[in-house]
């Protein structure tokens, strides 16, 4: 079950995000996503749990719940929508 975490603190790490969750059962991975420039946390990531059961749970009990100072919104992951190169106005010059 793949869960996005929003309003991360954005002293939190990976290892810290994973540490929260394996209270729920088996994560598989966890990863605060980061600018790519700066390399600073952009304030939310996402954690893989192997067990649909515990991935409810762990929403269940740490959705609204406080985080290094935020409290976090967690919800099941959407899927990410298909990238379409033609999808964009052609450029004007």
């Amino acid at each position: 079950m793949n869960i996005y975490v929003g309003n991360l603190s954005y002293q939190l790490s990976s290892e810290e995000l994973r540490e929260a969750f394996e209270a729920y059962g088996e994560v598989t991975s966890a990863n605060v996503v980061s600018d790519r420039e700066t390399g600073r946390s952009r304030g939310f990531g996402f954690v893989e749990m192997s067990n649909q059961s515990e991935g409810e749970a762990a929403i269940k009990a740490l959705n609204g719940k406080d985080l290094k100072g935020r409290e976090v919104r967690v919800n099941e992951a959407r899927p990410r929508p298909p990238r379409d190169s033609h999808s964009r106005p052609p450029r004007r010059y």
